[in-house]
């Protein structure tokens, strides 16, 4: 039946799960307090703090394969992609921003594992600072229901 979602209540329980963090350390005063309201967030809605992992890599594109590490290892119910990409006057930007979303989306896909993709790319600092605690809880948020979710249709 259409429209016959069970809502999205349900699925915001993390007391069960095991998630995985990689956060980027580049732009790192954005990505800790990324890191920060997304762990603040877990802790919210019931993953225990011995459930989360968290690894620290230099910038935007080492963090697919650290996931894919992960995915590797096994043992995750979702993992979660921190990172902040701020364009500046080449090409750079681009490169960066479409590789580490290809990546991550790859190691998504290849692995049937959630992961939350909040590795920010924004035009400056100020809309990076403006979305980092937003964007934080927002990741932790998709990977608590996408882990859920995933377990309802397996």
């Amino acid at each position: 039946m259409f429209g016959a979602d069970k809502g999205t209540g349900d699925r915001l329980d993390g007391k069960e799960l095991v998630i995985g963090i990689v956060q980027a350390r580049f732009n790192q005063g954005v990505t800790n307090t990324l890191a920060k309201a997304c762990w603040d967030e877990l802790l919210a809605r019931g993953v225990q703090e011995k459930n989360i992992d968290h690894v620290v890599v230099p910038g935007a594109l080492e963090v697919p394969v650290a996931l894919q590490a992960m995915a590797e290892k096994g043992g995750y119910d979702a993992l979660v992609a921190l990172g902040c990409i701020i364009r500046g006057e080449t090409y750079h930007f681009e490169l960066v921003a479409n590789e580490s979303a290809a990546g991550v989306t790859r190691v998504a896909l290849d692995y049937q594992l959630p992961i939350a993709n909040a590795i920010l790319t924004t035009e400056n600092m100020e809309q990076a600072i403006a979305r980092q605690v937003e964007k934080g809880r927002d990741a932790a948020l998709v990977a608590i229901e996408m882990a859920n979710l995933l377990d309802d249709v397996a």
